[in-house]
């Protein structure tokens, strides 16, 4: 059962054999930021080359990302980005691009990509970021532009 101010979030995680010790870094990762995650794994149904991310956590994002950015003095900050790092830079190499970790917002369905070798000053953005300035999705870090931005919205203007 979970507490009244507590976050539920949906994990889902790729039917691709993820170690244990992965799928529990990011629960107890999620738990340690106030967030309560129930797996579900998705059935591969297609080649697992062609799979985009690592896992997927659905959310009530904007309500995350402030709550975490609230607590940067509680260490907030870094266990998250310790969970987000430890969860992307485990496991084994794979041949096609580094897989992501994505997250969702379920209000408004727009995703926000956690590529691997983020930067600090990408994760500091990111918790005090105002989802309501993106339309369409996915957000992406733009190292060159140092900012988060999405290039779907960017198009359509």
């Amino acid at each position: 059962m979970s507490e009244p101010n507590e976050l539920m979030a949906d994990v889902f995680l790729p039917d691709t054999q993820l170690p244990a010790d992965r799928e529990r870094l990011l629960v107890d990762g999620l738990a340690s930021l106030g967030v309560t995650g129930r797996v579900k794994v998705v059935p591969a149904r297609r080649a697992l080359d062609q799979l985009h991310w690592v896992a997927l956590v659905a959310l009530p994002l904007q309500a995350f990302l402030t709550a975490v950015g609230g607590k940067l003095a509680h260490d907030a900050y870094r266990e998250f980005t310790k969970v987000i790092r430890g969860l992307l830079n485990r496991g084994e190499p794979t041949a096609g691009l580094p897989r992501p970790m994505v997250l969702q917002d379920t209000a408004t369905g727009i995703q926000v990509v956690l590529e691997p070798g983020l930067p600090d000053e990408a994760y500091q953005q990111l918790l005090s970021l105002d989802l309501s300035q993106f339309q369409l999705g996915p957000v992406h870090y733009d190292s060159g532009q140092s900012r988060w931005r999405s290039e779907l919205d960017e198009a359509r203007s």
